[in-house]
């Protein structure tokens, strides 16, 4: 990872080309006056990898999964199928 210092000034008239170089990987530091007011990172990943067939077999579809629905599921109670 680099390391790039820049005032604050300069970072408000290039922040595109550093957001793009913190993206990238780099690192910023803003300074004002000479101090160090601020530092850009890149975001780490919280996202955990998916591991395939994890819950293998865990899954259970009924034989009759595709099989129409009665009508009875259609209509109300207070109705009759036409």
């Amino acid at each position: 990872m680099n390391t790039t210092t820049v005032d604050v000034i300069d970072a408000q008239t290039r922040f595109l080309e550093l957001l793009s170089r913190v993206i990238a990987g780099d690192e910023i530091v803003v300074t004002q006056e000479q101090k160090p007011v601020a530092r850009l990172l890149p975001v780490e990943s919280t996202l955990k990898p998916r591991v395939a067939g994890l819950h293998a077999g865990l899954g259970w579809v009924s034989d009759d999964f595709d099989d129409p629905l009665p009508d009875e599921f259609w209509v109300s109670d207070n109705e009759t199928p036409a």
